[in-house]
């Protein structure tokens, strides 16, 4: 097995046990009444981040450069033979994801080509079901998945007119015109889009692979190049050793870089080198060619030749099937694997462990301080019940009046909180008004309402522009509210801390930068994409259906998340207050009835005192079970990374550190 799939695995593995650490601590809270509801919310949305979280490794190139084949080689090569076909000419005419969806039996599911006729993205057809054609797909039979994954090459013949409405026919194209035949029809694909639901092991654990089929969906998808391509954590640009970089390959990467260099998860692959052996030259000649088309690829794509790996796909899934060691190193795909789990696994592992763990911690920090508060509750009820050993029943009655005294003063700062919330309630409002999706509708609104009245289509692109800049300015002004609301809840924890003596951990920083910036890479993209080439050879109304098809649906994405996210943390403000309420008001009652009790003779001060060195006992067995909780998952997560860094590469196959998008 391949260090690129062990650590796939490891890093399942890593995932899994963290998780059942969670849902241990979860149960254990709730059989100790120490989860409230804000706090269970939380611990199941990182159970859900941890479950549900996947990595996008996304293949582009254009036709013939091997894609196919090397998909198959670093990923399927355990059974014993392809499974995505492999074969000169197209193999891969549509967009195409392998993933594992354990809620949908294995199939295919396929997009028909259709659907490009009506408004709506990709993403729009996925949350409706019934567009969809649906293929079974059985995971037993080598053969059988070979035969079914060819649907993702299969075509169609139509009428140049019904593939102009598609978007899929462009007159000024050369090589499209001359595929029109006799009857004045051209080849399409027969499928927008395709979803193989595959239980692949590497599946199984989060991985996605996406596959694309060239410049000419590319061109024509504008999701690939708006969303689905620059969210994968890398991005490998197939191209053929031989032929280096050619003109279209030019026009591939530069749709999908957006910007005049590489992000850092963009490697690209230079395929075929074994069509450079030749049994006259020396091994040291062939590499010296190599090499030269490494240098010459790095050049052209403005790429650092570390990250320009030379392999031969087809050699190496011979290697991997017929267990050749030899093959297998000439073939340099152990290079490439190794990169590869360089560049996802840690990277990927880190930002999971920081989201999730700090979930986690926030939580168990908030019961810390809990069971702390009930401890020193007890501990000083024991100290004033044990001074009352042998004292009349004067310094009972004066105990009680304390206590009741220390009960009202409570009750009113508790009033100061429900104040608390009300001004919250209406910050959160107030902030709320700019992430909404009705805010992001105005501008939408507005924005179309400019473009039907312009009157010349280049000026679709101050429009744009203005647009991208509202979006950004109704982050930023949301960002404003969530930092008053921050302040208001420092202070709010500042007042306490002097008042009644709790000590609250600061509530976590929260701001829509993240979102900020995504817009910044949205309004990349789109020049990129709807360049002047575009707006000078397209009309306008056209322009505007690209546009709000692509560009708004991916907004709507944007301010749906900042807006979850919003809710989410002014959420997670009060209860760690709330729940120290609950605690202070229970003691504050059980020490009022304590001496009531011990006054009335309803009970002895001994009995009680026995009582509260019970419970006290409880509380601080209780912070010993939370503290070994909290260093489980920690020793877990040292234990983990030890454990991948030992089946990580070698330094001598290792490329310079690379950092995984989110």
């Amino acid at each position: 097995m391949s260090d690129l799939i062990d650590s796939f695995q490891h890093f399942g593995a890593w995932r899994d046990t963290l998780a059942t650490s969670i849902d241990k601590l979860r149960r254990w809270l709730a059989a100790g009444q120490l989860l409230d509801e804000d706090a269970a919310r939380r611990l199941d949305l990182a159970q859900e981040r941890l479950t549900g979280d996947s990595l996008v490794i996304a293949f582009v190139a254009e036709f013939s450069r091997g894609k196919s084949e090397l998909i198959n080689a670093i990923f399927f090569a355990d059974y014993g033979r392809r499974i995505l076909p492999s074969a000169a000419g197209r193999t891969t005419m549509c967009p195409t994801e392998l993933m594992y969806d354990e809620t949908l039996p294995p199939c295919i599911r396929a997009l028909p080509i259709e659907t490009r006729a009506r408004l709506g993205n990709t993403s729009d057809f996925k949350r409706a079901a019934v567009e969809w054609r649906v293929f079974p797909l059985n995971p037993d039979s080598a053969e059988g998945m070979l035969e079914a994954f060819k649907l993702v090459a299969e075509t169609v013949r139509v009428p140049v007119d019904e593939a102009r409405m598609y978007g899929l026919f462009d007159p000024d194209d050369p090589d499209v015109a001359a595929a029109i035949d006799a009857n004045g029809t051209i080849e399409i694909s027969k499928w927008r889009h395709a979803i193989i639901n595959f239980p692949h092991p590497l599946l199984r654990n989060g991985l996605v692979i996406l596959d694309t089929p060239g410049l000419n969906a590319i061109g024509t998808e504008p999701e690939l190049t708006l969303s689905l391509v620059p969210s994968a954590h890398a991005v490998l640009f197939v191209l053929a050793a031989d032929a280096g970089v050619t003109r279209s390959d030019l026009g591939v990467w530069r749709h999908i870089t957006g910007k005049e260099s590489a992000g850092t998860n963009h490697l690209a692959i230079l395929n075929k080198i074994d069509g450079l052996w030749d049994q006259l030259k020396t091994t040291a000649e062939i590499d010296a060619e190599v090499q030269r088309q490494v240098v010459s690829v790095a050049e052209t794509l403005q790429l650092d030749p570390a990250r320009v790996f030379p392999v031969s796909a087809q050699k190496g899934l011979t290697a991997k099937v017929t267990h050749n060691a030899d093959l297998l190193a000439q073939s340099r795909l152990p290079a490439l694997e190794a990169a590869l789990v360089e560049m996802l696994v840690p990277a990927k592992r880190d930002v999971v462990r920081q989201k999730t763990l700090s979930v986690v911690e926030r939580v168990i920090t908030e019961v810390r301080q809990t069971l702390s508060a009930r401890e020193r509750s007890l501990v000083e009820q024991l100290y004033e019940l044990r001074s009352l050993q042998g004292k009349n029943q004067g310094s009972v009655e004066r105990m009680l009046q304390r206590a009741q005294a220390e009960h009202d003063e409570f009750e009113e700062n508790v009033r100061k909180i429900l104040a608390v919330r009300s001004v919250l309630g209406r910050l959160a409002d107030e902030s709320y008004v700019h992430v909404r999706l009705d805010a992001l509708r105005g501008s939408v609104l507005a924005t179309r309402e400019r473009l039907r009245k312009s009157r010349l289509t280049p000026q679709f692109t101050g429009i744009t522009r203005d647009y991208f800049t509202q979006l950004r300015s109704l982050l930023r002004k949301g960002s404003a509210g969530m930092a008053e609301i921050e302040r208001m809840i420092l202070g709010v924890q500042r007042t306490f801390a002097e008042q009644v003596g709790w000590s609250l951990p600061p509530p976590m920083h929260f701001d829509l930068e993240t979102y900020v910036a995504e817009v910044d890479q949205l309004e990349e993209i789109y020049r990129n994409h709807f360049g002047a080439l575009t707006l000078l050879t397209r009309d306008k109304w056209s322009l505007i259906e690209r546009f709000f098809d692509t560009v708004v649906a991916r907004s709507q994405s944007i301010f749906a998340a900042a807006e979850r996210d919003s809710e989410a943390w002014i959420r997670s403000l009060l209860p760690p207050l709330e729940m120290q309420v609950r605690e202070q008001r229970a003691q504050l009652k059980k020490r009022t009835e304590s001496v009531t009790r011990i006054r009335d003779a309803q009970g002895s001060l001994d009995e009680r005192i026995g009582q509260l060195e019970d419970a006290l006992q409880d509380a601080q067995q209780q912070l010993a079970e939370l503290k070994r909780h909290a260093e489980r998952m920690h020793l877990h997560d040292e234990t983990r990374q030890s454990a991948a860094a030992g089946t990580a590469m070698k330094p001598a196959e290792v490329a310079p550190a690379m950092r995984a998008g989110g």
